[in-house]
């Protein structure tokens, strides 16, 4: 008999949900993270009583209400909203595009003049089957909003030309012809209140939690001291790169506490022009309305990313995928490893869907164990 039935490798939100179901059933969990604090990427930051996102901005959107009303149970979630804004060359867009926009964009009224345009701008601008990135957004909504709010923005996440990323990249572009600013389609969205550490601590609530522990530093002792690992750091290093390095794009962040009571008068402002290094900048306190005296604001750089820093978007090129097919293939045959979570799967996971994979991932845990 081992003493725990789990060590959970990472105190992120798939992790954190693991133990959460498993200590419902009496299971006995140990979360190990190699971080100083738990939560992972949704960890929030506390300067002058703002919850400052450490990882970028955490929006939590579904339209699952069993999601929902799971980390609801945890921590009551705002009404927060997500209608962000786009800075191209000192001029304001609203986004996602919708009737606003094309207002902005073309002094248009009704939604028949918004199609027109479009049609006039993709016609004259594209005929062919899209070969690439630029091509396929050309094809969907023309010269102006590609130019204006997609082009630039896109080189700076991805760090290439348009003309040089594959086209499936942007399989649609989300146009609405309604004056709609609310960029999510899903029909519940908010953010914790008090911020994502209390739905962390409500997951992690009398369960044991080592942190700044590294799990490859002594990979057998973690082995001996559990019934099954779960895994939910980078699968290629658990398999020591047997088939090369999976790879990410990454994002560099500079946080400022600024002594004003608001800077820009929105939670996110995208900007689109490529002569400005950062993809947007983020003032956190409007993610809870706050009224504090000062602000915090955290300008997003996008960069490549090397071992070392944190992989935030996998590359799912051909090249990368095959490569991770061959992962997967070694990680179906551990009998006692649990792989799970964005890192694990090589999957750009939003936090419902981390949520969801791993209450998945628990019931079928729990048809074997049970």
């Amino acid at each position: 008999m081992k003493q725990y039935d789990f060590v959970i490798v990472g105190a992120g939100l798939f992790g954190a949900v693991f133990a959460c179901e498993m200590k419902k059933i009496g299971k006995k969990c140990l979360v190990i993270d190699k971080r100083k604090h738990k939560g992972g990427n949704v960890y929030c930051e506390e300067i002058d009583d703002i919850n400052v996102h450490k990882y970028g901005a955490h929006i939590f959107h579904t339209n699952d209400k069993k999601i929902w009303d799971y980390v609801n149970s945890f921590v009551q979630f705002n009404r927060y909203t997500n209608s962000p804004l786009a800075n191209y060359k000192g001029k304001l867009y609203n986004l996602p595009f919708n009737m606003n926009t094309f207002y902005q964009l073309w002094g248009v009224k009704t939604p028949e003049e918004a199609k027109r345009k479009i049609r006039e701008q993709v016609a004259a601008s594209f005929e062919n089957e899209p070969k690439n990135l630029e091509q396929q957004a050309l094809s969907l909504v023309g010269e102006d909003i590609y130019n204006i709010l997609i082009k630039g923005y896109t080189e700076k996440q991805w760090g290439r030309k348009a003309e040089d990323l594959p086209a499936f990249i942007i399989k649609r572009l989300p146009v609405r012809f309604t004056f709609d600013n609310n960029y999510f389609d899903d029909k519940y969205q908010g953010i914790p209140i008090g911020g994502y550490n209390k739905l962390i601590d409500g997951l992690l609530q009398g369960i044991e939690v080592r942190l700044e522990v590294d799990y490859f530093e002594d990979r057998p002792h973690w082995a001996s001291i559990a019934e099954r690992i779960v895994f939910t750091g980078k699968i290629d290093q658990f398999f020591e790169y047997k088939f090369g390095i999976l790879e990410y794009r990454s994002l560099h962040f500079e946080t400022e506490r600024l002594e004003v009571e608001n800077y820009q008068g929105n939670a996110v402002v995208n900007y689109t022009e490529a002569e400005v290094p950062y993809t947007r900048i983020i003032e956190h306190k409007h993610f809870e309305f706050g009224r504090q005296p000062n602000t915090v604001i955290t300008k997003e750089y996008p960069c490549e990313w090397t071992p070392g820093i944190e992989p935030y978007y996998p590359i799912n090129d051909e090249k990368n995928s095959n490569m991770f097919k061959q992962y997967q293939q070694l990680a179906d045959k551990e009998a006692n490893i649990i792989f799970g979570g964005r890192l694990a799967e090589y999957r750009y996971y939003d936090m419902h869907q981390v949520i969801g994979s791993a209450l998945k991932k628990v019931e079928t845990i729990k048809a074997i164990i049970l």
